[in-house]
């Protein structure tokens, strides 16, 4: 009796019943972390729903190396009641290939190809320019490899055929047969993919298992024609994050522009709101992505409340104003910082921060060029002219520009409006854009230029230019 009660409570814990699904990923155009989020909610439903298999639907021709060494991961760590495999519908060249190989079995469709999996650099060539390059290039090279291959070796697929795709200098052969020559990257196509290679009764498939024309061609082949067929729709957030994902660089560049902006200039206008809808649209496809939680979202809220802050309610540019940058930048390293779900945010590889703190000093870098550059030609073009300002608050007389006068300092004049801390001063007959330094200034009041910075001119009460002076 107790023998029978063991085996009865025994069935439940090492036979998980599965469910006769096929569930089906699509993995379309460039592999990146906006896909990488995709493939991660794919499948957790799929381990959720107890799925029969896991079918990567392929047409890709390529993508980041991270993102792919991410889905890679995914792949390992599945449990191994789920089966995966590979349709090849057109293209897995490059990180598509080093997908499929992380998978229990390849099918390819007609005239599909494979392969092609060599890292190359932000110009799209071999990074061999100089020493430097070359070793990071064999340090990246070597970890894919060694990732590709322990995932090839799961799964029962040819190792040298993966380090073929990825290493030029490899050489493979089998018997007499090169299948690699030494210096070409290794490309399959749906014919030597299945080509039948080895000894006499040990003939095995090069890489892929078999052909097939389309998924139900695939499904008849595993057996599989009844089962219940999912796939997985990628929402129109998701498509709108994989595009957000591949600008990312244009809207982060954008947005850091117009706050560079704002803080060089009084008051706030068109640049500013535009800096910051950039940076929203860049922490909303990060979002979506799963690279971005609440957590940088919030420290983002905070560092645009304090530049407002510091713009709106506090003269001059201070502490708040800083404050508000420091927490704006940390927040955009942090969403460019991949973590894998639900590890706490100091366990990530020093690799990624320090691709994202040279991403962002670039993008800091490249802004201040641009703005130096606008700063010089753009005054002088007719659209410039229209959109600035060349009314007085509220009509009468246009003010004038700093370029207009560039030599204002020491004049003294009357603040035509409050100065809180921006507003209109007249100095005889001029009438000027100005910001106040120290206090708020009331209207009326006696002021004094005291510096000018391109647009920005900078004033004081007369009392307080007097008492500095004799202090």
């Amino acid at each position: 009796m107790l023998l029978a009660a063991s085996c009865l409570f025994a069935v439940p814990a090492h036979a998980e019943a599965r469910s006769n699904t096929v569930f089906v990923i699509p993995i379309k155009g460039m592999i990146e972390r906006g896909l990488l989020y995709v493939v991660r909610r794919g499948l957790q439903q799929a381990e959720k729903d107890k799925a029969q298999l896991v079918v990567f639907h392929m047409d890709t021709p390529g993508g980041q190396v991270g993102a792919t060494e991410e889905i890679v991961q995914l792949l390992i760590s599945l449990p191994d009641t789920i089966k995966t495999c590979t349709f090849v519908d057109k293209d897995a060249l490059s990180a598509g290939a080093i997908i499929s190989v992380a998978t229990d079995d390849i099918y390819m469709a007609p005239g599909s190809r494979i392969g092609a999996s060599g890292i190359i650099g932000l110009s799209g060539k071999e990074d061999k320019d100089n020493e430097e390059n070359r070793v990071l290039r064999e340090k990246h090279e070597s970890a894919l490899v060694a990732l590709a291959t322990s995932a090839a070796k799961r799964h029962g697929h040819d190792e040298k055929v993966v380090e073929a795709m990825i290493l030029r200098d490899v050489e493979y052969k089998i018997g007499d047969k090169v299948i690699s020559p030494k210096g070409k990257l290794l490309t399959l196509t749906d014919l030597s993919a299945t080509e039948m290679v080895g000894e006499e009764g040990k003939k095995r498939p090069l890489l892929a298992k078999d052909t097939a024309v389309d998924l139900d061609g695939l499904l008849k082949k595993l057996k599989l024609t009844g089962a219940e067929r999912i796939t997985l729709e990628i929402t129109w957030s998701e498509h709108m994050a994989r595009w957000i994902e591949l600008f990312r660089g244009l809207f982060l560049l954008a947005g850091v522009l117009g706050i560079y902006i704002e803080v060089r200039t009084p008051g706030f206008g068109l640049p500013g709101i535009l800096g910051v809808i950039c940076l929203s649209i860049f922490f909303w496809g990060h979002s979506v992505a799963g690279l971005a939680g609440w957590g940088e979202m919030l420290i983002f809220v905070v560092g645009v409340v304090l530049l407002a802050v510091e713009i709106f309610a506090i003269p001059g540019f201070g502490v708040t104003g800083i404050a508000g940058i420091v927490c704006i930048l940390t927040s955009l390293i942090m969403a460019m910082i991949q973590h894998g779900p639900g590890l706490p945010v100091y366990q990530v590889e020093g690799s990624q921060i320090y691709s994202a703190v040279k991403t962002m000093s670039f993008t800091l870098v490249a802004s201040f060029a641009l703005m130096c550059v606008l700063a010089k030609y753009l005054p002088q073009t007719s659209l410039f002219r229209k959109v600035m300002l060349t009314e007085a608050i509220g009509g009468g007389e246009a003010t004038e520009t700093v370029q207009q006068q560039p030599d204002l300092v020491g004049l003294s004049g009357v603040a035509q409006t409050p100065l809180r801390p921006s507003g209109i001063g007249t100095f005889g007959d001029r009438r000027l854009n100005i910001v106040a330094r120290g206090e708020f200034i009331d209207q009326g009041a006696r002021i004094v230029i005291t510096e000018t910075h391109g647009n920005r001119i900078v004033v004081e009460s007369a009392q307080d230019a007097a008492n500095g002076k004799e202090a």
